[in-house]
């Protein structure tokens, strides 16, 4: 069958979602793991964004060995130079430039005419083929550009030295019949078309995205451009878990591939939600909670006597399992380590005997601890930032008739436990105010939500912050049976975020682009 080339843009598009900023671990994490997910591409930010940018590229270029690592610039010398220095040490160095094409954008954002984009872009990739035997060119916004002039802009690109060439619905626009003809449009038409890949970067503004991708593929498209989870600007990007499972679900259809590991897509769709901050709806397709859950009794009788009555994909496909091992406080850590195991954790000993405290300390508070607040307590020790301030114990007092009040004591690195206690409008908010006096830190929470790891009336409760300090935020995470101790723990997370990205130099502005 003909393979469909998988480009992540998770790392560049993806953290364009509001809220999101991802620092270089995080960055490296998730580049991992889409090198597990066995991802032929991916987008690792912006070079010229900001020095951090650049250095967070250049450290997922260093760590990637079996993917080509892409970094994105606008059509622009100093752009294409930031870009050089971030992938200088990269396996597989590819650029991707780009410029817009449509009327609205010629006319309101370059102030140019066809001739002169054309001049523009061409002189570009001339430049950029001096360093990179790989570069991609998106005319932006290309679902809104006329079609002569695509194939225009699409046969000046080839000329040029452009090996890809990314069609962007940048805004969402289009239909798959419409996004579809492009491509067939382009096949037949520009001249030296075999020359090149055509690629597709669909965004989900009217919930098409992935229909569009899968009508690209239809028409010629080589690659599929998108994000774990469809993360990305506005409504988000095409969600590469829903590309891959259509195509390997409906293969006598597509009669198209991928090349990805599909067991891992549970585990890289956890992993990007817990860095980001952005929980998947319970209903999402392929990695919602949901997903493989059957309520209605006539279902689940269909599913009793043959699965694929309800089920045309089965969990185990994206590394799920069926069967559940519970575990309470009464479990030894044999039964533990394998249930880690069991789950796809392979840790040393070390490590085990964290978690495995972690563990007897969840549950004690809880009757049944599940798969999923195993995987919460894990990816939250993996993901732990920089500890400035370390939590200690909270007390919190309220009454509906009295003023909220709350205690807590944390730990500062080279200064010892140190103990406040304020009032607030409700205890969360005693919580911080009692945490900020502690820290003298002045900032402002930009964001607050919570929710539930598991179920039950005991489940583990995850507070996701967001906090504003001038024009830099942090976001932090916190897990516990408590809710008011998950937020203490998520303020202290984002204020030791903060304050190690307030330390580093180069803090990158995020740019809103393709």
């Amino acid at each position: 069958m003909r393979k469909i080339y998988i480009f992540d843009t998770t790392l560049r598009d993806g953290e364009q979602s509001p809220g999101v900023n991802l620092n270089t671990k995080e960055k490296v994490e998730i580049a991992l793991q889409l090198e597990k997910l066995g991802v032929d591409r991916m987008e690792a930010g912006f070079p010229a964004a900001s020095p951090g940018d650049l250095a967070a590229v250049n450290a997922v270029a260093r760590a990637v060995k079996n993917a080509s690592v892409i970094g994105l610039s606008r059509s622009r010398e100093q752009d294409i130079d930031a870009a050089r220095e971030a992938l200088k040490d990269a396996q597989d160095p590819c650029l991707h430039l780009f410029l817009a094409t449509s009327p609205i954008h010629r006319k309101h954002k370059l102030r140019m005419e066809k001739d002169q984009v054309l001049e523009t872009a061409e002189r570009a990739i001339r430049y950029a083929k001096q360093y990179f035997s790989k570069i991609e060119f998106s005319p932006e916004d290309a679902g809104r550009t006329e079609l002569d002039f695509l194939v225009q802009v699409t046969e000046m690109a080839i000329r040029a030295g452009a090996t890809v060439v990314n069609i962007p619905d940048t805004v969402g626009y289009l239909n798959p019949l419409e996004f579809g003809n492009i491509f067939k449009t382009l096949k037949e038409n520009v001249t030296g078309i075999e020359k090149i890949q055509l690629s597709a970067h669909c965004h989900d503004d009217l919930g098409m995205a992935t229909a569009n991708a899968l009508a690209a593929v239809l028409n010629g498209a080589d690659q599929i451009e998108g994000t774990i989870n469809g993360i990305g600007e506005r409504a988000g990007n095409t969600a590469i878990e829903e590309v891959a499972l259509a195509l390997a679900t409906r293969a006598d259809y597509f009669g198209a591939t991928t090349s990805l590991n599909l067991k891992e897509i549970a585990k890289t769709s956890r992993l990007v939600s817990k860095l980001t901050g952005m929980p998947v709806p319970g209903n999402k397709a392929i990695v919602g909670a949901n997903a493989f859950a059957h309520e209605s009794g006539i279902h689940q009788d269909g599913m009793l006597k043959e699965k694929t009555t309800y089920e045309i994909i089965s969990p185990e496909t994206i590394g799920l399992k069926e069967s559940k091992l519970v575990l309470g406080k009464h479990s030894g850590r044999h039964a533990f380590r394998e249930k880690l195991i069991d789950l796809g954790y392979e840790l040393e000993d070390e490590a085990v005997n964290a978690a495995f405290a972690k563990f007897k300390d969840v549950a004690d508070r809880k009757k049944d601890v599940t798969d999923e607040d195993i995987h919460a307590m894990l990816e939250e020790k993996l993901a732990e930032s920089p500890s400035i301030y370390s939590f200690q114990t909270i007390e919190v007092h309220y009454g509906n008739q009295s003023v909220p009040s709350a205690t807590i004591r944390i730990e500062k690195t080279n200064e010892g436990v140190k103990e406040a206690t304020a009032e607030g409008n409700g205890s969360v908010d005693a919580i911080y105010n009692a945490i900020d006096k502690l820290t003298g830190e002045e900032v402002e929470l930009e964001d607050y939500s919570i929710k539930s790891v598991s179920h039950g009336k005991d489940a583990l409760g995850e507070v996701h912050v967001v906090l504003l300090q001038n024009d830099v935020t942090a976001q932090g995470r916190g897990l516990s049976t408590d809710i008011l101790e998950a937020s203490a723990r998520a303020y202290v997370d984002a204020l030791n975020r903060l304050i190690d990205k307030r330390q580093s130099p180069g803090r990158r502005d995020k740019m809103s682009l393709i």
